[in-house]
């Protein structure tokens, strides 16, 4: 099993874990789009939108690489310094006879349309099966997120299920639609 960070390169994007230098550009794409992903998350801690709460997550998120238990990376544009585009997490890693995960994500409304997540998505996904050796990975969407139906189509997520007051998003109980992707070449680690 892999416990070296994953850093995935793209034309348009660069996919890894987030460091403490990386705070302050996490906290502008947090800012700015805190409208647009609030009726897709869950309620937001009161002190979500400081500096201290971001160093404590990035802090928290390379622990849980190091124990195995998530892949919680941060598409970065190319360059120095340049803007956080999304997010694209695969987390609750639970080996056993099971070897699965759960999957997350977040563009920026600035960027949707363009295949970023995707693309992305297909890079962190193949990191998963590759070097972390899973064979399922779960996603689970709001019916009315189509573009979130969309994009898990496109990657040959199948539909699994419907669950009824599944996650509390934006303040309240909704239902989701379960997906999973899995590995037909899985080898054990």
């Amino acid at each position: 099993m892999s416990r070296t960070p994953p850093r995935l390169l793209a034309d348009r994007f660069e996919l890894r874990l987030a460091d403490e230098a990386d705070v302050p550009r996490i906290l502008a794409y947090r800012r700015e789009n805190a409208d647009f992903f609030a009726p897709f998350e869950p309620e937001r801690a009161a002190d979500h939108f400081t500096e201290a709460y971001w160093l404590g997550q990035v802090a928290k998120h390379r622990a849980e690489f190091d124990d195995g238990q998530a892949v919680r990376m941060v598409m970065f544009e190319p360059g120095p310094d340049a803007p956080v585009l999304g997010i694209v997490a695969f987390s609750n890693i639970v080996r056993g006879p099971l070897h699965s995960c759960f999957l997350g994500y977040a563009l920026a409304e600035r960027q949707q349309g363009k295949g970023l997540m995707t693309e992305a998505l297909r890079l962190g996904i193949r990191y998963m099966f590759d070097e972390m050796h899973l064979h399922r990975i779960s996603a689970n969407y709001l019916p009315h997120n189509t573009p979130s139906a969309a994009v898990l189509k496109r990657l040959g997520f199948t539909v699994e299920g419907y669950a009824r007051d599944y996650l509390r998003i934006d303040g309240r109980w909704q239902d989701h639609i379960l997906t999973s992707l899995l590995d037909p070449d899985w080898t054990p680690p």
